[in-house]
């Protein structure tokens, strides 16, 4: 394993920014910013992985300033004192200890759980008021309201910047409001917000970026998480195969996107049956972007696996796999996690082959960050 590791901590680049190696924070929801502020303990706790080897952050999902984009009053935001409080000063740290940040923007569409949040009585919106398929939770959104939230996208990143962030990723994965727009479960619209194509669905997300380059430019980088799997469906494939993968990333190129993370559970599965490419492998091969590989790197179960089996997931410091494909240039970039909610210094200890010092995640770790 020992001359792979020389790939995965080599520079690369995202748009015009270049990235010390190829390891990259996986963002991951916290609950940790109360008022919705991240403090001082957050840019510790960030600053920490980028000293510990880390090659570029993508913070936890943080919300854009729409009245139902969060579920948890400790879940960050992003507008206001969130930014100017908390933000500027995570970005400060980082930044202080030669690391590059962005931040993961989000809204949670009828995932949210408003009785949790700072707006109980505002409805929660999803493109056809379905949070899986056949289960209503409220009205289709109304074309105001869908307007509404894309500028509150397009407001984020260019907050991003002027909060001096490198880049800036999009959550468009896992069940969550963009990617009920990208779901024909969740998005049954009859007008130009559907459709019965998934690149037709992708109309919302790409109008984000489109929106956001006149006002940025073509120079700052910004990223889309997408998955096929649906928190409410593990087994979903929006796109079937190749060709419909191709159609759906090609709405994003054109629209103006720098690299694809590719949300997978478990990352050394084949995307599809025909092929050992993973999902970051096709979509690199289709795209010609760049694209980040992320599932349990590091671990020996994926994530929901650790909570159903109320236990930890030992660590897997064997990564000949993840660096074989590395090498073949499947992918461009690795995602890691977990294993660095417990090994701050994972980066330096896998570079350095100290695989004795490396812990197991427990979800008890994220109690007791340091």
């Amino acid at each position: 394993m020992g001359h792979l590791l020389e790939k995965l901590f080599s520079e690369s680049i995202i748009n015009n920014l270049v990235i010390p190696n190829r390891i990259i924070m996986a963002p991951m929801t916290r609950s940790l910013s109360p008022n919705s502020i991240p403090g001082k303990d957050v840019a510790k706790y960030y600053k920490k992985r980028v000293e510990g080897g880390v090659g570029l952050i993508i913070t936890e999902g943080t919300t854009v300033d729409s009245p139902n984009a969060s579920n948890d009053k400790n879940v960050p935001c992003f507008y206001g004192d969130a930014v100017t409080k908390g933000w500027k000063n995570v970005v400060a740290e980082v930044h202080d200890s030669g690391g590059l940040i962005f931040p993961q923007l989000w809204h949670q569409g009828t995932m949210r759980r408003a009785e949790e949040t700072w707006n109980p009585d505002v409805p929660s919106y999803g493109p056809s008021g379905l949070s899986s398929p056949g289960k209503v939770i409220g009205d289709p959104m109304t074309r105001a309201e869908i307007e509404e939230t894309i500028n509150a996208f397009v407001k984020g990143i260019v907050l991003s910047r002027e909060a001096g962030f490198d880049g800036v990723e999009l959550h468009g994965a896992h069940g969550y409001l963009l990617d009920q727009f990208f779901w024909l479960g969740t998005n049954i619209r009859k007008d130009e917000w559907g459709g019965i194509s998934l690149e037709e669905r992708t109309r919302f997300a790409t109008e984000i970026i489109k929106r956001a380059r006149k006002e940025i430019g073509k120079d700052y980088p910004i990223i889309i998480r997408f998955s096929q799997w649906k928190q409410q469906d593990f087994d979903h494939k929006m796109a079937e195969n190749p060709d419909s993968l191709k159609l759906f990333l090609d709405t994003f190129v054109d629209a103006g996107i720098d690299a694809f993370h590719c949300s997978q559970r478990r990352f050394w599965e084949h995307e599809f049956e025909f092929s050992e490419l993973n999902l970051a492998g096709w979509v690199r091969k289709l795209s010609n972007k760049p694209s980040i590989t992320v599932g349990s790197v590091g671990l020996d179960l994926e994530f929901v696996e650790t909570f159903q089996e109320n236990k930890g997931s030992n660590s897997n410091t064997d990564l000949t796999n993840l660096l074989e494909r590395l090498d073949k240039n499947e992918f461009d970039f690795v995602a890691v996690g977990r294993a660095l909610i417990s090994n701050p210094d994972w980066c330096n200890l896998i570079k350095n082959k100290k695989y004795d010092k490396i812990k197991g995640y427990f979800p008890k770790d994220l109690e007791e960050l340091n």
